[in-house]
């Protein structure tokens, strides 16, 4: 443990060297301050307070933001020191390789659990000032942080996976990209045509659940939206999240980092120096 501690330390220091501290942190205040001054106008017509509401619209925000930032972070993460030369000088020390990637996963969790906590809590005093019954949804916004860490984690997985297949950071930059994309962007859309052109047969009724849990990002949206009173002003997805059980988009959101960081780790195994 002291290793692993040791490693991350290491690796948080020259993150904040880097600015990837105040980066992270910068785009999550900014973003989400802007989402709670934006996001406020609903609030009479769905019946609940603001924060529940800002909570609806930071959900959103988190799905396209915590996977880019996870990403660009940790792409560079494996490939970067075989191109410098510096993992094979690191691997002399008493560390084993699953000792490096948690000390450098732990290092990029602690980054975006900063960026978050003052992200979406910076929308939270906002909320709670202009109005003072929004201090009931803060319950939702504890699952919102603590859920979206758990999606970073996934995506920090995925990009030291790219990154110790890649082997160089420009490649490992171009697949996280695609990476990114694909899950973020390409698959909804996938779904929303396949929605469009089923027109509630079996593909919404029976298909849909299984493929919005089987992709992380709408997994951790699904969660969020269905533990949230304000999930009708989301709109959208709000019907399937709806319609599948909290356990299982909770169950998902928890085995999807589990499984990112054992594929990382078999895929680091393997680099040969």
């Amino acid at each position: 443990m002291n290793r692993i501690l040791a490693t991350a330390i290491s690796e948080f220091r020259i993150a904040f060297r880097n600015r990837w501290v105040s980066i992270a942190t910068g785009m999550m205040v900014l973003f989400a301050l802007v989402l709670a001054a934006a996001g406020s106008a609903p609030t009479g017509d769905v019946g609940v307070d603001r924060l529940s509401v800002t909570v609806a619209s930071l959900t959103s925000l988190a799905v396209y933001l915590v996977p880019l930032l996870t990403l660009l972070m940790s792409f560079d993460a494996l490939a970067g020191e075989v191109e410098r030369g510096t993992l094979p000088l690191l691997l002399t020390y008493p560390v084993s390789r699953l000792q490096i990637l948690l000390g450098k996963l732990l290092a990029h969790l602690a980054i975006l659990a900063l960026a978050v906590g003052f992200g979406f809590g910076a929308a939270a005093l906002v909320a709670v000032r202009s109005d003072p019954d929004a201090i009931a949804g803060l319950a939702s916004l504890w699952r919102l942080i603590w859920s979206s860490v758990l999606l970073g984690a996934t995506f920090l997985g995925a990009g030291y996976t790219l990154s110790a297949l890649a082997r160089r950071p420009s490649g490992a930059a171009g697949l996280a990209v695609a990476v990114w994309l694909v899950a973020v962007v390409l698959y909804d859309l996938a779904l929303l045509a396949l929605i469009v052109s089923d027109a509630g047969g079996a593909f919404t009724t029976q298909v849909l659940p299984i493929a919005l849990l089987a992709n992380p990002a709408d997994a951790f949206r699904v969660f969020n939206l269905s533990a949230a009173s304000a999930v009708a002003a989301a709109g959208g997805i709000g019907g399937a999240a709806n319609s599948i059980p909290l356990w299982q988009s909770a169950a998902s959101l928890l085995l999807w980092p589990l499984a990112s960081v054992a594929l990382a780790t078999a895929a680091f195994q393997k680099v040969t120096l």
